[in-house]
């Protein structure tokens, strides 16, 4: 009975073991995309501005 357990498995086909070149530069392109509008929201004024307050009240607190 072992025997055919084997046999059935080298036949089947094998499964999607990863992905390819082309979902790999598909996900890098989103990546990027993903960075280049990060870096532009905390870049922004307003997001600038709020995080040098947090920062300045966190160096001014007493400890």
């Amino acid at each position: 009975m072992a025997g055919a357990r084997v046999s059935l498995r080298r036949t089947r086909a094998p499964g999607d073991a990863g992905m390819t070149t082309s979902e790999y530069a598909m996900g890098t392109i989103a990546a990027c995309a993903f960075a280049a509008v990060l870096y532009k929201v905390v870049t922004s004024g307003t997001v600038s501005k709020a995080l040098e307050s947090v920062i300045g009240k966190a160096l001014d607190a007493q400890f």
